[in-house]
């Protein structure tokens, strides 16, 4: 139950800033075991959004949400990788959290050994420990949102993520969020139209921030695609991907939905980067 006062991303975060205090294991055996699990390369998350022809789908495996409650209690994540892999989606996106969104380490095991797309850990990572636990489960990239990390911690969690073959997939909400992601050197950005604090989905955002985003950086769009001439309209934006879950999970023809969602003709960004805006 939600605390009156405290938004979910408050209490979420402080729960996984609580653990992270309370971690005792070894870092640098955990460490250790990375960088064992990281002389298996990885599939390429980043390298496989600015391949894969027209708009690229991050498909995500998800099993509830906090504001929203069971979504699908019961999904199989592999049935659901191969599912997704077979209707054309480039990449996946596993819930890993489980107090919260009702996800596990399983849950990720289970869909890598499912498919070959590229996995993205998706969980609030906060510590090096967490990027070092998603690089031993598998994971070939890990979620550092903006709002909930400090710019010294962005810098360091990217460059440990880095330093194992990861990618790293860094979330704004707004366009000061956006410039901390740039300043920090972040190769993959995600604009999240659903506010974190309130749940609340601006379905407008990502389109009116898809300029600011420099041209050399992956940018994907996230939450609240409300079907096909949306994910059209956010290719047109020049968006390489869209993340997408709940309506992904929902629905009754996932093949279907993945194939009008992807492939639309990606544009160009009309930006010339935050660096050169600001003088930087």
């Amino acid at each position: 139950m939600r605390v009156p006062g405290v938004t979910y991303l408050d209490q979420i975060v402080a729960v996984h800033r609580d653990r992270a205090q309370a971690d005792r294991r070894d870092l640098s055996a955990l460490r250790e075991l990375a960088e064992a699990q990281a002389t298996t390369s990885t599939r390429g998350f980043s390298e496989r959004l600015w391949t894969h022809q027209g708009l690229s789908v991050v498909a995500e495996i998800k099993r509830r949400s906090p504001s929203k409650g069971d979504i699908d209690p019961g999904l199989d994540p592999a049935v659901l990788a191969a599912e997704y892999e077979a209707g054309g989606a480039a990449c996946l996106s596993v819930l890993t959290d489980g107090q919260f969104f009702g996800g596990s380490d399983r849950d990720l095991i289970a869909a890598r050994d499912a498919c070959e797309l590229p996995l993205l850990r998706k969980d609030f990572t906060l510590s090096e420990a967490d990027v070092y636990d998603a690089r031993i489960m598998g994971a070939d990239a890990v979620l550092l949102i903006a709002s909930v990390l400090g710019d010294e911690e962005l810098r360091t969690l990217q460059g440990v993520a880095l330093e194992l073959q990861m990618d790293a997939l860094v979330e704004v909400h707004d366009e000061q969020e956006l410039e901390r992601a740039v300043d920090v050197g972040a190769g993959m950005v995600g604009v999240n139209q659903r506010d974190l604090r309130s749940f609340e989905v601006d379905t407008e955002r990502a389109l009116r921030m898809a300029s600011s985003i420099p041209a050399g950086v992956v940018a994907v769009a996230e939450s609240g695609i409300a079907g096909a001439d949306h994910a059209r309209a956010l290719a047109d934006a020049g968006y390489q991907a869209i993340l997408v879950g709940e309506s992904l999970v929902r629905a009754r023809h996932r093949r279907d939905t993945l194939l009008a969602l992807s492939g639309h003709e990606v544009g160009s960004r009309a930006t010339v980067g935050l660096r050169r805006r600001t003088g930087g």
